[in-house]
């Protein structure tokens, strides 16, 4: 019995913080899945229920479809306030939007992660918090992970530097995400070798990753191999594909295929 009565009033707790963040925080972003009651002031019979579409619209009556997505609450009041007023249906409107459910405050993790899902939105969640949440690039992923959403109704996209998030190098692009937010953690570059190497086949590549290390990365020549007789088969600008004497100082380019040749002695 006190169990249920736990749950009923964690339930309770749960809606009456939903409600009152939705009616103070007017900056909040409005996205698809979004419940909302509209309301007109002294016009009760426009008073109205509508969810967002995965498209960012709502009907509202006499003015139709009615574009919101992305867009803070007051600037959606506004704008359904301007309809209103354009069309000649009301002189004077005074519009009051409530969100009933926040089904659109989530975030989508995809690509290289660990648990790549939705996550639920908490107040000022950045990067760095969602990237926990889904446990993490895997070893595969990229360095980097792209963020894509809407800001003010405009589309929106940045490039995050993952390991500058928690080393404090680039703590600038820890951005505070928004409802409707998808992360993209693509695969890492790799690089090929082969030949007389000691573990030949496909790697990551490491930062600033240089000839020498990949070659290390291989296991490192075999008694029949020379590190001094390696051939680079690189992809120039043109896509054609080059074959050069690399220096082990030189750095390792994504898709680099090098083969250690067989001593000549």
């Amino acid at each position: 019995m006190t169990q249920v009565l736990m749950r009923i009033l964690a339930l309770f707790f749960t809606l009456f913080a939903t409600t009152v963040f939705a009616e103070t925080n007017h900056d909040y972003p409005l996205g698809p899945g979004d419940v909302l009651r509209i309301q007109v002031f002294q016009n009760p019979d426009l008073t109205t229920e509508t969810r967002v579409s995965e498209t960012g619209l709502i009907t509202y009556p006499l003015i139709g479809n009615v574009e919101v997505g992305g867009l803070p609450i007051t600037a959606a009041e506004k704008k359904i306030a301007a309809a209103l007023k354009n069309g000649g249906f009301v002189r004077q409107p005074q519009v009051n939007i409530i969100v009933l459910q926040m089904r659109g405050n989530q975030v989508s993790v995809l690509g290289q992660v660990s648990r790549p899902g939705r996550f639920p939105l908490e107040t000022l969640s950045r990067v760095s918090d969602m990237l926990a949440m889904a446990g993490g690039a895997t070893p595969t992923g990229d360095d980097s992970a792209i963020v894509i959403g809407l800001r003010d109704g405009k589309p929106f996209r940045q490039v995050i530097d993952i390991p500058g998030l928690y080393l404090g190098e680039k703590s600038e692009q820890d951005i505070i995400l928004s409802g409707g937010d998808v992360i993209y953690v693509h695969r890492a570059p790799v690089f090929y070798i082969y030949g007389e190497a000691q573990r030949p086949g496909a790697y990551r590549i490491e930062r600033g990753m240089t000839i020498m290390q990949a070659l290390a990365q291989g296991g490192g020549h075999t008694v029949r191999g020379s590190e001094w007789r390696l051939r680079l088969h690189r992809k120039n600008a043109d896509g054609v594909v080059e074959k050069l004497s690399p220096e082990m100082t030189d750095t390792v380019q994504p898709n680099d295929i090098i083969y250690v040749r067989e001593s000549i002695f």
